[in-house]
């Protein structure tokens, strides 16, 4: 099967097995693919979106009965957001292993036309969501948790044209480093796990032209299209006691486009 086509996860990890995982974002896209991988793996898995529509057709896809559950929730409300944290940890079994704080907006933006009211509401997608969120998990997590942050490679490669994101993204990775450090001594590892340009229908319906899908396999080091599949497989890893030693790392799944 060529790389670009990859659908299924070939690894199994016996430690996700019953473990309790919470998905920010896993309606579609890199999200779906992570709610997919973990339901696989046996674990009893949480999400929250804002999208019922595409919630609901995982659910159904999925059919995972009880051990997959959804919460509609925007992820700016903190407040909110961490209570549907508190709810999912009631409802898969009274405790949270794993948090992968997915959920973004990479809206494209002009510099000069900027506004603190646009660049506020990014920011509190992008990066507030993720501190909170790991806040939330932080409390109910024990001995071997892992928080996963969601980067990217965009500020490493120094793309124009989303600026609030770009800098949000810079910054998970500094975020993942200190609560590393800071939650270390609970035993909960923290990694932040940076895509490259990965083939979503958003990304197709919204940004990809042929040029620009003609670029991103010019610059890769490996010449075919990343799938989410791709980021869920490291998801997996770092999320089973296989990565045990690993934290306040940044880990690039990106075909070496970076």
């Amino acid at each position: 099967m060529p790389p670009n086509t990859l659908r299924k996860l070939t690894n199994t990890y016996p430690s996700l097995r019953g473990r309790s995982v919470f998905i920010t974002g896993g309606a579609s896209g890199i999200g779906a693919s992570l709610v997919e991988a973990f339901v696989a793996q046996g674990a009893l898995v949480g999400f929250l979106d804002i999208d019922d529509r595409a919630a609901n057709e995982l659910k159904l896809r999925l059919d995972a009965k009880e051990r997959l559950r959804y919460w509609k929730c925007d992820i700016r409300d903190v407040p909110a957001l961490q209570r549907t944290i508190e709810r999912s940890v009631l409802a898969l079994g009274g405790n949270l292993d794993v948090l992968v704080a997915n959920a973004a907006n990479d809206a494209r933006h002009d510099f000069a036309g900027l506004t603190p009211e646009f660049w506020d509401d990014n920011q509190a997608i992008n990066l507030r969501s993720q501190v909170f969120s790991a806040q939330a998990a932080a409390r109910v997590m024990g001995l071997g948790g892992s928080i996963l942050l969601m980067g990217s490679v965009s500020w490493m490669r120094r793309r124009p044209g989303f600026v609030s994101y770009t800098t949000a993204k810079a910054g998970i990775h500094g975020l993942a480093r200190t609560l590393a450090q800071e939650l270390g001594r609970q035993g909960i590892r923290v990694n932040a796990l940076v895509p490259g340009a990965i083939d979503t229908p958003k990304q197709r319906e919204q940004v990809l032209t042929p040029a620009l899908e003609k670029s991103f396999l010019d610059e890769q080091a490996l010449k075919f299209r990343l799938v989410p599949e791709d980021v869920a497989a490291m998801a997996l890893f770092l999320a089973s006691d296989d990565a045990r030693a690993c934290t306040g790392q940044a880990f690039v799944v990106d075909g070496g486009i970076s």
